[in-house]
């Protein structure tokens, strides 16, 4: 789906405003944990590893999308900053960015800091997979390592059955686009995703494509405890990305603030 979706998703996203609204968040949590070298992990088309190596942040950027890693690198150009952006998903950036001398120690390439943003993590679809991807975060982390979570507040979603979610324009020149999002429950508790992008030129035709991608709908307490059992102490949980308080019928975000333990958690998989 993101591969085709790399160049539309900058059209779907307000990012002056998004950006405006979620930095000075970002930045407060950065600066609680001393962090300078940061990894944003399921990086997308790299706006937010952008902005913040604008503001003198050194930033690695992962993504397992092929078309976002591309178009994230054209983003760095157009706006001549050096960030570095590799193919990599969730589960291998250790192995791909870190090495084994600094791999959980003090080392110069260990990172300070991990954002998973943008609805992200729910495309880790089990318990092993959500184990094996936050100890790959852990393995990427210093000792005492900052991890900051963005995920939608799908125990909202799922108690109130919100299929659909607001629709989003972009007009260029004589270019016009609009995105449908919607979700299908299915019968084995996972969700698929859907996008429906519609695009036409002047007055012409509507052109119709339809993406899809498979969800899980995780939860607060699901994700505290896999972070417990992967070697990660939660700090704390807020509502959305300005620092409201998390409340489970009304927040649309669940944002995790977890920090890496300096003792690790004696190694087992969730359910062993």
């Amino acid at each position: 789906m993101y591969d085709e979706f790399g160049t539309d998703y900058d059209r779907f996203v307000d990012w002056r405003g998004r950006l405006a609204a979620e930095l000075p968040f970002i930045e407060r949590a950065l600066q609680g944990a001393t962090a300078r070298r940061v990894l944003d992990a399921a990086c997308g088309t790299g706006m937010h590893a952008i902005a913040l190596a604008r503001r003198g942040y050194t930033v690695v950027g992962a993504d397992a999308s092929e078309g976002m890693i591309e178009r994230a690198r054209i983003n760095a150009r157009s706006a001549g900053v050096a960030v570095r952006f590799e193919v990599a998903g969730f589960g291998e950036l250790a192995e791909r960015l870190v090495t084994p001398k600094a791999r959980g120690n003090e080392g110069a390439e260990a990172f300070d800091a991990i954002l998973c943003l943008g609805n992200s993590l729910p495309h880790v679809l089990t318990e092993e997979a959500l184990h094996d991807t936050l100890v790959d975060f852990a393995a990427c982390l210093r000792p005492k390592g900052l991890l900051l979570i963005q995920n939608l507040n799908y125990e909202r979603i799922l108690a109130r059955r919100e299929r659909w979610m607001d629709p989003q324009a972009r007009r260029e020149g004589n270019e016009e686009w609009i995105f449908l999002r919607f979700y299908d429950f299915d019968p084995d508790g996972l969700l698929t995703f859907n996008v429906v992008r519609l695009h036409r030129v002047s007055d012409g035709p509507w052109e119709q494509k339809t993406m899809s991608t498979r969800l899980w709908a995780q939860r607060q307490a699901e994700l505290t405890a896999a972070l417990e059992a992967a070697g990660f102490s939660t700090v704390a949980c807020w509502g959305d990305m300005r620092g409201a308080p998390f409340d489970r019928q009304k927040s649309p975000n669940l944002v995790i603030e977890a920090f890496k333990r300096t003792i690790a958690p004696e190694a087992s998989r969730v359910g062993d």
